[in-house]
């Protein structure tokens, strides 16, 4: 059986799953950090693949830029090919004065503006949205052995990329570090679902002061990232 928008078959699929946006940067995940990557997915281009690390079997599945797109195809994972453990890999951009470019971000929680909260929940009900223990556990303290650049705290999940109306500055007086669009959709339907979710984010620019990374400074960080995710979740299978 396939789903609507993934056309692996049954058993193509690993039960622990990574979620860049970009399908490109799934094909450079499983064709880099993967032995014998297996794309199972081409539906819309959002190229899924699945092969081993270190022994374990996993997966890497595009999700698409925003909420609406990462929830589809975080549901079909969960709902129709029985996936365990989900988690994003992406680039966010810093709101902290304490998070810099290159530094990665481990989302305990995710707040957002989206409306998935109140259409789930209905009206006078403000969800809070977090990370699955075991796994965030698991990652700080990989972070720590591998002597990382990371922050651990709450992300904001926003729905529009171009918001000029939204208060950055206030996000950051109240804690947020970074901002990215997806993170509160996968933890909130992982918990729906009984599954583990966890964000990781490498901030590739600073929205308050400007400060940037090169394109290759990038992959650099991105990389550190993969295989922070990677060996975090290797600690708890």
């Amino acid at each position: 059986m396939m789903s609507t928008h993934i056309e692996a078959k049954p058993g193509e699929i690993a039960e622990t799953v990574l979620m860049p946006g970009d399908p490109l940067r799934a094909k450079f995940i499983a064709e880099t950090y993967f032995e014998n990557p297996v794309r199972y997915n081409t539906v819309r281009n959002a190229f899924g693949y699945t092969g081993t690390y270190h022994g374990q079997r996993v997966s890497v599945q595009a999700s698409g830029m925003g909420i609406p797109s990462i929830s589809i195809y975080a549901t079909e994972l969960m709902r129709d090919y029985g996936v365990q453990n989900l988690i994003r890999v992406g680039t966010a951009g810093a709101v902290s004065q304490d998070v810099h470019v290159r530094d990665i971000v481990i989302g305990q929680a995710a707040s957002t503006d989206s409306g998935i909260i109140q259409s789930t929940f209905g009206a006078g009900i403000y969800y809070a949205p977090i990370a699955d223990y075991n796994l965030l556990s698991a990652a700080v303290s990989t972070a720590q052995e591998k002597q990382l650049k990371f922050h651990v705290g709450n992300v904001f999940a926003e729905d529009r990329f171009y918001n000029d109306e939204i208060d950055n500055e206030k996000l950051a007086d109240y804690g947020i570090m970074a901002v990215e669009m997806e993170m509160a959709a996968l933890y909130m339907l992982a918990a729906k679902y009984k599954r583990h979710a966890l964000g990781i984010l490498t901030i590739s620019d600073h929205i308050l002061t400007g400060e940037a990374t090169t394109a290759q400074e990038r992959q650099t960080g991105f990389g550190q990232m993969i295989e922070l995710a990677l060996d975090s979740v290797l600690q708890t299978l």
